[in-house]
């Protein structure tokens, strides 16, 4: 039996842990909502490629590179990729949105690749986790994730398009978190994230009714069911991306990919299911009527 002294410690540790990360999400949610609405789409694209490049050194990490010579070359072909892709899609000049859907959409047909491996993983492992594999992985994920915001940005109303596909993310974690911390009894992926659970998931797409429901009352001449094709998925691809960081970081043995963010870990750890979100986010908008 735990004696009451131990629980009673146990119970400040996770207090203590609960403060850290509720004051390092708040800074970071003000950070980022002063950025995005005080600089320009090109601006706040620029300073976004900075903090994919801190992920890229993250993925490093999860690639196990030893050496300073393999990070700096991985880093290195990240910076460049990123450049190229700036450069190609006219980041200061006229954008071609061409092009971004063309990227978003390699990178969305990856994810579902990526969400077989999950169901064959441990097995699948043998086909993604060879280092020049999950390297390449990690390089295009990480630039599609970019250009996706970029496109985004550069759209009529932009930044709102955006802030409405981080919110779809942030309600799927929390309605995620809270649900099944609440009523979490049955397993997602109990080989790949232990504590993820159907409960959780359920709790979070129920948030996503909610937000339709909210963007409907605001502006009623939105279409329901439009609105359901563009939120919905994009929910859905925003668990895949958290699962997948998971079933990584599980093969690679390391808890979390940095420890930047007192709380939180690091900036992979925080993006995971904006990585997998947001090209699809970039598809679907294309396709629909709000733009």
């Amino acid at each position: 039996m735990m004696s009451p002294m131990l629980n009673w410690t146990m119970i400040e540790g996770r207090a203590s842990m609960l403060k850290q990360r509720v004051f390092t999400a708040v800074i970071l949610v003000a950070l980022f909502l002063w950025l995005l609405l005080s600089l320009s789409a090109t601006d706040f694209s620029l300073v976004i490629m900075l903090l994919v490049m801190v992920a890229g050194w993250e993925w490093t990490n999860l690639l196990k590179l030893g050496n300073v010579a393999a990070r700096t070359g991985y880093l290195t072909a990240l910076f460049l990729l990123l450049g190229a892709a700036g450069y190609s899609l006219g980041l200061f000049g006229e954008f071609d949105f061409a092009l971004g859907q063309q990227i978003s959409l390699i990178a969305v047909g990856l994810w579902a690749v990526i969400f077989l491996w999950l169901q064959g993983y441990p097995s699948s492992a043998i086909l993604w986790s060879p280092k020049p594999v999950l390297g390449l992985i990690g390089l295009i994920l990480l630039v599609a994730t970019w250009v996706a915001l970029a496109s985004i940005l550069h759209r009529d109303s932009g930044r709102w398009l955006l802030l409405l596909a981080i919110v779809i993310v942030v309600l799927a974690d929390v309605g995620g978190y809270i649900a099944g911390r609440l009523f979490g009894k049955h397993k997602l992926a109990p080989i790949v994230s232990p504590g993820k659970t159907w409960e959780g998931f359920i709790g979070g797409m129920f948030l996503q009714l909610l937000l339709i429901a909210g963007l409907l009352w605001a502006r009623p001449e939105f279409s329901p069911l439009a609105l359901s094709i563009l939120i919905i998925p994009v929910a859905l691809y925003s668990v895949l991306g958290d699962l997948f960081e998971s079933m990584v970081k599980r093969h690679s043995g390391v808890k979390d990919s940095s420890q930047l963010l007192p709380g939180h870990g690091g900036v992979l750890d925080r993006i995971d299911g904006i990585m997998a979100a947001l090209p699809l986010f970039s598809l679907l908008l294309a396709q629909s009527s709000f733009v």
